[in-house]
């Protein structure tokens, strides 16, 4: 990612609520990428340039997406269910709609990126998967907005205060070694 002079530093994993935050900007990105490019070439042509910004998209959904999903569901949420603290009690219900999103976002992205890959290997797509490419953008695009909105207006704060620094500190260690780190 290019470095925006006035921007905020991006957290680490000593934030891991931080990163969270971070990687939803990430995914918002790379989203737009998706559909600027989709409604561009329309499944014509690519540039080099969308060529290029295609494959790194696709990239980021395939290989870093599915990392933030399991910080999400294996490291944030089930620490919230076990810390006892009466408001993420009262955030279960919103996690696990949030859970569900996830499943409806892979089956998604999945379609998405084999469109996109025919798209690559082929140099076009026929009209009718142009049209399934953009349902799908148009889907992910509401799907992550409203996902979002609740994460980082609802969930996330509760859990910045109900998890405990251990608890915040562990996370962070998962997350990390869940990249390698």
């Amino acid at each position: 990612m290019p470095i925006v002079i006035g921007a905020k530093p991006e957290s680490n994993f000593e934030d891991p609520i931080g990163l969270l935050t971070d990687c939803h900007r990430r995914i918002e990105r790379f989203l737009s990428v998706l559909v600027r490019i989709e409604a561009g070439a329309r499944g014509g042509a690519l540039t080099r340039e969308q060529r290029s910004s295609l494959e790194t998209a696709l990239r980021y959904f395939r290989d870093a997406a599915p990392k933030h999903t399991a910080d999400e569901e294996s490291t944030i949420f089930p620490r919230l269910r076990a810390s006892g603290d009466p408001e993420a009690k009262a955030a279960l219900a919103r996690i696990d709609a949030l859970e569900s999103d996830h499943d409806r976002a892979d089956a998604a992205h999945a379609e998405v990126d084999r469109l996109g890959r025919e798209w690559l290997d082929g140099g076009a797509l026929p009209p009718d998967a142009v049209a399934k490419l953009s349902e799908r953008l148009n889907e992910l695009s509401d799907l992550h907005r409203a996902h979002i909105a609740v994460e980082e207006g609802q969930v996330f704060p509760i859990a910045a205060r109900a998890l405990n620094a251990a608890d915040r500190h562990a996370a962070g260690r998962e997350m990390a070694a869940r990249r390698g780190l």
